[in-house]
């Protein structure tokens, strides 16, 4: 399983981005799907996770403006960020469950400006 993850950028506080992560390989559906973030100096912290059932749960910092979804085929995962914030600058990274192993996709850079 290969992950591409895509949609980071500059952006000014107050914005919005949209990630993407697609999975390709020998997959069928994905199971749980998690958005991670580790800023500069810091530890890779957990944001937001679904489960292959649809349940979604966010961390305290992005509850109420990140939403994490995927697509119908669950080959694909996105978080939509709004409201940004300085303090949202951070290397993002999707991690995906599949048959049992967990695969990272390579990280895409988010950096907010004021």
């Amino acid at each position: 399983v290969q992950l591409q993850a895509s949609g980071g950028g500059l952006v000014q506080a107050g914005g919005s981005l949209r990630l993407s992560c697609a999975a390709s390989g020998s997959i069928a559906s994905l199971g749980l799907m998690t958005w991670y973030r580790q800023a500069p100096g810091k530890q890779r912290e957990l944001i937001a996770t679904l489960s292959s059932f649809g349940t979604t749960s966010y961390a305290a910092p992005v509850k109420g403006r990140f939403t994490i979804s995927r697509d119908n085929a669950k080959t694909t995962v996105y978080l939509q960020m709004n409201s940004l914030k300085l303090e949202d600058t951070a290397t993002y990274y999707c991690n995906v469950w599949f048959s049992g192993n967990s695969y990272w996709g390579q990280g895409t850079q988010v950096t907010v400006s004021s």
